[in-house]
């Protein structure tokens, strides 16, 4: 219904344009108080990478997350990464995640990246808390990546990255809630890099593509090409913020599951929930985000599909040299 709503499809969006008025009116007024000096923001001692989009949804952000991590790791730096934490609830803030941190305190996507890059992670309403407690705990973090944040204006930042989801750009093009945005389009001619999430990527933007590795079984850890599933029954189920992409990458894999089921964006998962879905001879596949929150109670017929962004080198190369650029000294960050 959403995604119809905010693709322009049908013309109910119309019925809500007051809202998004007032939204738009809000947003821009905040902006224009940081900017102005009327609101403090925070200037954090490292340098500062928001990894964030303009509009709701999922668009890709996490895997571009990952991707900087794991970058900036193999050059021998030492990144941390910051976020909102949604869809958990915290006994307290800031929380630093550790290994047995589970999705329903921190949010599936901190717990995803800690598994996936081991980088100090941490959660907060105000991301200056979060850095401030992982500074606290480790001294030779270079650089913070926060994921999604891009609105959050009360921490400055050196780097800003948006994510676009390359199939739905930014759909009737009009803030919420009568469309997807966040911030209009021209807010892209302010930021250091578009990185284009499938599609066809416009002029000055980077593509991306989400490539899937292989199966993974949540209960033994036992892996499996990608092909395994494709002569398999199975069921597949995604609670990510567009799950037609999911069902897609197993379409062209050929993997075309008996039972398709999309849940919510940050769905907490209890066993009765996802017990049902399959039968004792279907195969029950999920992607990596549903995954952490669903191994403390797996069977051995649940596989997730961990995917991994993949960008042109010399793009990767220049937007990486301009992150390495700031680790000389921490006092160029700018404020939105």
């Amino acid at each position: 219904m959403i995604e119809r709503l905010w693709s322009g499809k049908s013309a109910s969006w119309r019925l809500l344009l007051p809202l998004s008025w007032l939204y738009g009116l809000i947003t821009a007024g905040l902006r224009l108080a940081y900017r102005c000096g009327l609101k403090k923001s925070w200037k954090a001692p490292v340098p500062v990478v928001v990894v964030g989009n303009l509009t709701a949804g999922g668009n890709g952000k996490t895997p571009v997350v990952i991707w900087l991590v794991e970058q900036l790791q193999q050059r021998g730096l030492k990144p941390a990464v910051v976020s909102r934490g949604y869809g958990g609830k915290a006994p307290h803030y800031p929380l630093v995640l550790d290994a047995q941190t589970p999705a329903d305190q921190a949010g599936d996507e901190p717990v995803l990246i800690h598994q996936r890059t081991g980088a100090p992670v941490a959660v907060a309403p105000k991301r200056s808390e979060a850095i401030q407690a992982l500074l606290q705990a480790d001294t030779e973090i270079s650089v913070i990546i926060t994921d999604d944040g891009l609105q959050h204006y009360a921490l400055q930042r050196d780097i800003e990255i948006v994510v676009i989801d390359g199939e739905r750009r930014f759909g009737n093009g009009w803030w919420l809630p009568a469309g997807p945005m966040r911030e209009r389009a021209s807010r892209l001619s302010k930021v250091d890099a578009v990185i284009t999430n499938g599609g066809e990527a416009h002029a000055g933007e980077i593509p991306m593509r989400l490539v899937p590795r292989q199966w993974i079984n949540l209960a033994t850890g036992h892996t499996l090409p990608l092909i395994a599933f494709v002569d398999i029954p199975s069921v597949a189920f995604a609670g990510i913020g567009y799950p037609p992409r999911f069902f897609s990458t197993l379409h062209a894999q050929g993997i075309h599951p008996q039972k398709e089921v999309a849940f919510d964006d940050h769905q907490a998962y209890r066993l009765e929930d996802i017990a049902g879905l399959a039968s004792h001879e279907q195969a029950l596949l999920m992607t990596e985000k549903d995954a952490v929150k669903c191994r403390s109670f797996a069977v051995e017929s649940w596989w997730y599909l961990p995917v991994e962004a993949q960008l042109p080198q010399p793009d990767a190369d220049v937007l990486l040299n301009k992150i390495l650029a700031l680790l000389p000294t921490a006092n160029q960050g700018k404020t939105p």
